[in-house]
């Protein structure tokens, strides 16, 4: 009736892993899986308990960093938001820090834009650099400026 209990265990922790994906109980459910097959075999209770902690520490230690590093690369979500700094954008309406107007062409996206110096107003038709990207606003500088 041993190896039926082991069973139960590795379909409930099966089940909360899939419910979860959270990357917890799977360990735990390859001990089960363990103690399953030394229960087959006849083991004493004593040895498949420690059989069960020991392969899900085993697991939990050795392979969670390899998988979590995988799901870590896989699960960032990029946008080309980062690849914006450095170019070259066109303002289509005067940007003025001090009145919050102005907007700027790049890439065919028009986007909100203000100016890297408070000071400074620049005009429609200039042609600026982005210099960085603070929530979705453009900050920029003329073309002539160094960064």
């Amino acid at each position: 009736m041993i190896p039926v209990y082991w069973l139960i265990a590795f379909a409930v922790l099966v089940g909360i892993e899939v419910a979860t994906m959270a990357l917890t109980t799977v360990w735990f459910a390859g001990g089960a899986m363990v103690a399953f097959f030394l229960a087959l075999m006849d083991f004493d209770t004593d040895t498949q308990l420690l059989a069960f902690v020991v392969t899900s520490f085993a697991l939990l230690i050795i392979t969670r960093p390899l998988v979590m590093g995988h799901f870590r690369r896989t699960r960032v979500t990029r946008t080309n938001v980062e690849g914006l700094v450095g170019k070259t954008a066109y303002v289509t309406a005067r940007i003025d820090n001090r009145q919050g107007t102005g907007t700027a062409v790049v890439d065919g996206q028009e986007w909100t834009a203000r100016c890297l110096d408070e000071d400074r107003i620049i005009e429609a038709g200039t042609q600026v650099v982005i210099r960085e990207i603070r929530g979705v606003k453009l900050i920029v500088s003329e073309s002539k400026e160094k960064p």
